[in-house]
């Protein structure tokens, strides 16, 4: 079992099980006993509290989420850095990662999506507003509601904008697949290095699979900083334009040409979601050499480069020097020349446009369509095919109906935009009826149901009517129609309903109290376990098995848990704190109720603090620390709490006419 599971930090958090294991932390499950609630609670791992990079990590998560509070970003209640162990307290999230949904789902409908993103950026908008950079976005740090809310945990790797944003490319943190290229490399990292983890989850989310991936993470590194992600409507081509443009704007590798914070990614999000035929003209030419802009009117004017808006930033080219003044004739010549372009111009237009006319359907590759239903690939909009779908059906049992088993043409050919296109569907697998088993033996129905080739589960029912081990009814009900393989709940008779009590609420009350009340109703008293360090008189009852309120059947049995009475002994730590400046040895003695109990040598310039433990002890004890002989510390050491108070301290004073070894051991009670 784990150290803490069991235990109680600080006499608040109960630790009930690990719920989680990251890579610095691990993560409980635990019972706020002050506030009374469930909390989650973070505990740093012992290899990592003497280290001085994770403790400031841990830190640093710690004083962001402290000045964090939105609905989306998880709460925290509580933060403890101490000594032996460091640890945050955040509210308890009943739900799954995003990254298990994922996994589950694979893909999803890109309205689930934006759902999903505007909840992360909204997130990302309140911390960025606070001057917080995430720097670890990614699904397994982004939690699920069942009601579908969204909450941004794991501020790990979190840093304030403002300083410590650059971190040592061979340390670079966070998952390979969601970092930005800049955070790959090393570089300045802000704000637009969480849009861009934002941009590849949302990318995820639409196509089902990651835009980079490679047998190694140095392998993903690097297409990340060089590697352009493939389209994604080649992958899905059902993703409607605009929701593609604004997920490859949040992917730009220049964070210049990315959304410069979430609150314009957001602006574009709510616009395509009014619209969702919107365009953004967000568009992302790729070449070996970068792409030249040249307007004829503006190139005689001067060097400026021409303004296109299209969100590129434009560069004049080196060496480009303005345009010397023309003589009239050569203003002629460069007219006529221009002419004659326009000329040409339009005579390509016009052919472009009769060859458009007389062309017909555009080849592209067809999607596969394999394992989704019917029903949705038929409905699906799409605006790069409209195909004529055909439908065959046949019984497959390893498919469930409704899915598409095979598809002529196949994934993957170059077909025409209107072409035919026929789907095998699954009809479920052979039919079978449910024989109707009613009123005969679990063995008998059992045996019919294996003829049909279905499996059962059996269910035990009261019923007053149909005798003990008989069939009351089954569901499906008698002589429907289900596939080969179906599972039929069996419903068997116990015989009749037997009058049911109450257990009885006699948690409080003393053995006797509570035997009266339990066998009052009709019950018997059972087992009794004894529990210790309850604060509870001897013979309380703590619990019942089975709880109270339960539903149990005349003369059965209730098990009890009672207090014992008694406190098991316990230990406690006391750090004294020793003289500063003094360099020598000192001899430390340490006297619980007068007897001597730990004697050792201690120097302040190698330690400044001496550790002593006391164990199997109850109640409260006395205890005087002296070094050298001289009365130093006085504590009250509480055994029940587990804590020490100290009572009184006297100034050491040096002595160098005397050594610790010439001193004679005595009970410091007289000396003060």
């Amino acid at each position: 079992m784990d150290k803490y599971t069991g235990k109680r930090l600080d006499g608040r958090y109960e630790i009930h099980e690990v719920i989680g294991v990251g890579g610095m932390a691990v993560v409980y499950r635990a019972y706020d006993i002050i506030d009374d609630r469930t909390v989650a609670v973070k505990i740093l791992k012992d290899e990592f509290s003497g280290n001085a990079e994770f403790l400031r990590r841990f830190r640093n998560e710690s004083k962001a989420i402290a000045v964090l509070s939105h609905p989306n970003i998880v709460k925290v209640f509580d933060v403890s850095i101490g000594d032996r162990i460091q640890y945050i307290v955040e509210e308890y999230i009943d739900g799954i990662t995003l990254k298990d949904y994922l996994d589950q789902q694979k893909q999803i409908k890109w309205k689930e999506a934006i759902h999903f993103t505007v909840q992360i950026l909204r997130a990302l908008q309140h911390a960025h507003g606070k001057g917080i950079v995430h720097r670890d976005i990614k699904p397994q740090n982004i939690m699920l509601l069942q009601d579908g809310t969204i909450k941004v945990t794991d501020f790990g790797i979190a840093r304030f904008s403002h300083n410590e944003t650059r971190t040592m490319t061979d340390k670079a943190i966070g998952s390979v697949h969601y970092i930005a290229p800049e955070q790959a490399r090393g570089d300045f990292t802000d704000e637009k290095t969480d849009i861009y983890s934002v941009g590849v989850m949302l990318y995820e989310m639409l196509t089902g699979q990651l835009p980079f991936e490679a047998d190694n993470a140095v392998s993903v590194a690097i297409m990340q900083l060089q590697t352009d992600p493939k389209p994604l409507r080649e992958i899905n081509p059902s993703i409607p334009e605009g929701l593609e443009e604004i997920t490859l704007k949040a992917m730009q590798k220049d964070p210049a040409r990315r959304y410069q914070s979430a609150a314009d990614m957001l602006r574009d999000i709510e616009e395509f979601r009014r619209n969702p035929s919107a365009r953004f003209q967000y568009q992302y030419f790729i070449d070996e050499k970068p792409t030249k802009y040249i307007d004829a009117i503006d190139t005689v004017k001067g060097p400026e480069p021409p303004y296109y808006n299209d969100n590129y930033e434009y560069v004049e080219e080196a060496g480009r020097v303005p345009a010397k003044k023309k003589k009239p004739v050569a203003v002629f010549v460069i007219a006529g020349i221009a002419a004659a372009f326009l000329i040409a111009a339009i005579a390509l237009g016009a052919a472009a446009l009769l060859r458009g006319w007389n062309s017909g359907p555009s080849d592209i590759v067809m999607p596969d369509f394999v394992g989704k239903n019917y029903n949705d690939v038929v409905n699906a909009s799409t605006s790069s095919y409209s195909f004529e779908f055909k439908r065959e059906d046949k019984s497959d049992s390893e498919h469930p109906a409704g899915i598409v088993i095979s598809q002529t043409p196949k994934a993957g050919m170059t077909v025409k935009s209107n072409a035919s296109v026929t789907l095998v569907v699954s009809t479920g697998g052979e039919k079978v009826s449910v024989p109707d088993v009613t009123g005969q033996t679990q063995d008998e129905a059992i045996a019919a149901l294996a003829d049909q080739g279905l499996n059962y589960k059996i269910y035990t029912v009261a019923d007053d009517k149909v005798p003990s081990g008989s069939v009351v009814s089954t569901d499906p009900a008698a002589n429907t129609q289900v596939a080969k393989g179906s599972e039929v709940k069996v419903y068997v008779s116990s015989g009749k309903l037997e009058q049911k009590v109450t257990v009885p609420d006699v948690a409080g009350n003393t053995l006797a109290e509570a035997t009266a009340k339990i066998t009052g109703v009709g019950l018997t008293v059972g087992e009794k376990t004894y529990k210790d360090d309850t604060g509870k008189a001897k013979d309380v009852v703590l619990s019942t098995d089975p709880l109270n309120g339960s539903k149990l059947e005349k003369g059965s049995t209730v098990n009890l848990v009672l207090s014992s009475g008694k406190t098991s002994a316990k230990s406690v730590d006391v750090f004294v704190d020793l003289p500063a400046g003094v360099t020598k040895d000192l001899v430390l003695k340490a006297y619980l109720d007068g007897s001597l109990s730990v004697t050792k040598t201690v120097n302040s310039s190698y330690n400044p603090t001496a550790q002593l433990t006391f164990s199997n002890q109850t109640g409260k004890h006395t205890l005087i620390v002296t070094l050298d002989d001289k009365k130093y510390r006085v504590y009250t050491l509480d055994f029940d709490a587990g804590k020490p108070k100290l009572e009184n301290s006297y100034e050491f004073q040096v002595s160098s006419s005397s050594t610790p070894s010439s001193r004679a051991s005595s009970s410091p009670s007289s000396r003060d």
